[in-house]
């Protein structure tokens, strides 16, 4: 049972990645390079809010 719904995860990710990357290639050059520099942005500050999160939770479990 479990493993099905990591197959069913697996695939919805995987479609979302598909469309986004058919999206992306489907628009023309100007809009293209927009696009990959919000994804850019994005990616970044999701990486930034993982980091902050990472050494918040280290803080918390060492100053317990």
């Amino acid at each position: 049972m479990a493993n099905t719904g990591k197959t069913v995860a697996t695939l919805l990710i995987g479609a979302a990645i598909g469309a986004a990357v058919g999206y992306i290639l489907a628009t023309d050059k100007d809009t293209r390079q927009e696009n990959m520099e919000r994804i850019k942005d994005r990616l970044s500050n999701l990486k930034n809010k993982f980091n902050k999160s990472h050494v918040d939770l280290e803080e918390e479990i060492y100053n317990a």
